[in-house]
């Protein structure tokens, strides 16, 4: 009896582990969150949700933030960057590996080179957004940018350790960096039309340079912008259709691929839903969903689907990226919304006085086979929730863990 509770506890034991696993690998960290209990810290903080690399860092796994304190801080911006070279320079902050405490101390032959959030923009000129991390005598670490010979920065605490996930370690200031601290155009001088015509749309580009949707672009560029611009072949297909609009129809056509926000990447997978564009006017609302499946991100127009194929720019406030299709508003294009597919005529039943088949079969006829409620199709995907008869909603997920679970329990209690 004694063996058989002590099996039944080692099984319950077993079955929360399971579940804290499941619940545990499902929520990722959040830097800001992680951050906000240690105000000394507050100022970095502010700035990676700011320059929106807070998203970037926490769509990542396995990473290291090098965090500086608020005086550290106050270096930086005395310097008064924009707002763009700050984001470039605490980029070089976010090492793409984990560095623990531990394994600061513990560095193959001493040193270690590390790949940085600046190197992986593409921003970063040759090796410029390496740094290089050097264990030093008396328990020390030193951190420096690899072109330079120099240790810029200390090794100060760990803040918050989630192994093998994120690091974040204290160094004792800014790693100095004249090639991420350079100046970057405003987005008032930034050449739109010219950034999509020389990365392949030029098509789109011409067409939006022609008309006074350009303005709407530009203005908006200051405040925050993003563009999605159909390739070369895609808009040039669509340029008999474009012609035959309206004066004004032309604009909003136009004018629907861009929204008044910036987005990046990370941020339109994790925000879906529906967004208002820059054609949005109170009761013509030219909007359109934004969903993702995984990696892959489409822009559902009701009456085509767009998936984006690559980035042009992505440099806060302004993002451009490329699509495979032309946006077509449901304002402009009601005639080519797909009708709904039809639904299934219903099943003719049997009359109750219907004749019983005979229990004998002749020799070749066809044999009708039952129907049977297994063999019926259905319309709901085993993984997705269902309804009880109560109407209570129940996630199939979750009961193929618990049913999985269950079953390792009551093979520990034989």
């Amino acid at each position: 009896m004694l063996l058989q509770l002590c099996r039944g506890a080692a099984a319950g034991s077993f079955v929360l582990a399971v579940l804290f696993l499941v619940i545990s690998t499902a929520t990722a960290h959040n830097i800001t969150k992680l951050l906000e209990k240690h105000p000394e810290f507050s100022t970095f903080n502010h700035y990676l949700t700011t320059t929106h690399l807070a998203p970037e860092i926490n769509r990542r796994t396995t990473i290291t933030v090098c965090v500086v304190d608020n005086s550290a801080m106050s270096d930086l911006l005395a310097k008064q960057l924009s707002i763009y070279s700050i984001k470039n320079t605490l980029s070089l902050h976010v090492l793409l590996d984990y560095f623990g405490a531990k394994k600061l101390h513990q560095i193959t032959n001493g040193t270690a080179l590390a790949a940085t959030m600046f190197q992986a923009t593409g921003s970063a000129p040759g090796s410029s957004g390496f740094v290089n991390i050097t264990d030093l005598k008396g328990g020390k670490v030193g951190f420096g940018l690899q072109d330079s010979d120099d240790i810029d920065a200390m090794f100060v605490k760990s803040v918050e350790e989630v192994p093998y996930n994120i690091s974040i370690i204290q160094i004792s200031k800014i790693l100095p960096s004249q090639v991420a601290e350079a100046p970057t155009p405003s987005p008032s001088e930034m050449n739109l039309t010219g950034i999509m015509s020389a990365h392949g749309c030029k098509v789109f580009a011409e067409t939006l340079q022609a008309s006074d949707a350009v303005k709407t672009f530009q203005e908006n560029a200051i405040g925050g912008l993003t563009v999605f611009c159909p390739l070369d072949d895609v808009f040039k297909a669509f340029l008999p259709k474009y012609k035959n609009l309206t004066a004004a129809g032309k604009i909003s056509l136009l004018e629907y691929h861009g929204l008044p926000v910036y987005n990046s990447m990370s941020m339109l997978k994790s925000n879906n839903g529906v967004t208002n564009t820059l054609a949005t006017d109170g009761a013509n609302k030219y909007d359109f969903v934004v969903q993702n499946d995984g990696e892959v991100v489409t822009l559902q127009t009701k009456v085509v689907t767009a998936k984006i194929t690559g980035t042009l720019l992505d440099e806060q406030p302004v993002a451009i990226y490329t699509i495979d299709k032309v946006l077509k508003p449901r304002e402009l294009f009601k005639k080519e919304i797909p009708a709904p597919a039809p639904a299934p005529a219903p099943e003719t039943e049997k009359p109750a006085d219907a004749p019983k088949a005979h229990s004998h079969r002749h020799k070749g006829a066809a044999t009708p086979e039952a129907d049977s409620p297994a063999d019926s199709p259905s319309d709901e995907d085993p993984a997705d929730q269902t309804t009880d008869g109560n109407g209570a909603v129940r996630l199939n997920g979750w009961r193929f863990v618990l049913a999985g679970t269950s079953g390792l329990a009551a093979l520990l209690l034989l």
